[in-house]
């Protein structure tokens, strides 16, 4: 990858220096794993900080062996990064990272990617501002949870949409986010997500592919307005 694509596809990397970006490449691993593997398991967190380069994950919180205690705390998708914090901070986690979809990802060691920081300031500054947008977006995660259902469901749609939607003919694309993983995010129940979502797909405003494993937003305007965005 060169330097100039790496610093397009992450959002955080566009205040990098070149000599920055190609630090950065020249130390980075790459990774590719299938749909349903662990990408990060709990105990590995603080040993790098990793970039999506393509498709889908999710961060679980795990509160015992089975699947029914595991919950989605967050999606994400090309573009964004994870495991910032744990370098950061020390404390053990209970979380993994789990492929949605097919995955390709890079990874910097922890050491590495602090000593950029350090010699990086824009690069640092960069991060602070990307980490105060995720607080930000927790925040409002929890003023909705009082919100209805289909109020805290838009809001997810919208946000997904928003952060990884690519652009095509019927709308904005994202991912075909399984239910569960759709109802952990947004704070409601598996059968209302359903409901809520059916109901989506009748008005018109979202249509599901599911040979290709995706969803286009097709009316984002509806959508925002569901979510109380305009």
């Amino acid at each position: 990858m060169q330097t100039e694509a790496f610093s397009e596809l992450f959002p955080l990397l566009t205040a990098a220096n070149p000599e920055t970006l190609e630090w950065l490449l020249s130390v980075a691993v790459e990774h590719e794993y299938p749909a349903n593997r662990a990408v990060l398991m709990e105990d590995a967190w603080g040993n790098a900080v990793y970039f999506v380069v393509a498709g889908w994950v999710k961060v679980r919180r795990l509160s015992g062996s089975s699947e029914d205690n595991v919950v989605t705390l967050a999606i994400l998708g090309k573009g964004d990064f994870f495991g910032e914090m744990a370098i950061l901070d020390e404390s053990p986690r209970s979380t993994d990272v789990s492929a949605l979809s097919s995955v390709k990802l890079i990874s910097i060691s922890a050491q590495r990617f602090i000593q950029t920081l350090f010699k990086d300031p824009q690069l640092h500054h960069r991060m602070l501002q990307l980490m105060v947008r995720r607080l930000r977006q927790t925040n409002i995660r929890f003023q909705l949870r009082h919100k209805p259902p289909a109020v805290k469901l838009a809001n997810t749609l919208v946000a997904l949409g928003e952060n990884y939607g690519q652009d095509s003919n019927n709308g904005t694309e994202i991912f075909n986010i399984p239910p569960k993983d759709l109802a952990d995010v947004s704070d409601i129940g598996v059968e209302e997500t359903s409901k809520i979502m059916e109901k989506l797909d009748s008005k018109g405003w979202i249509k599901i592919d599911h040979a290709n494993q995706s969803m286009h937003l097709v009316n984002m305007k509806q959508l925002m307005h569901l979510a109380g965005k305009v």
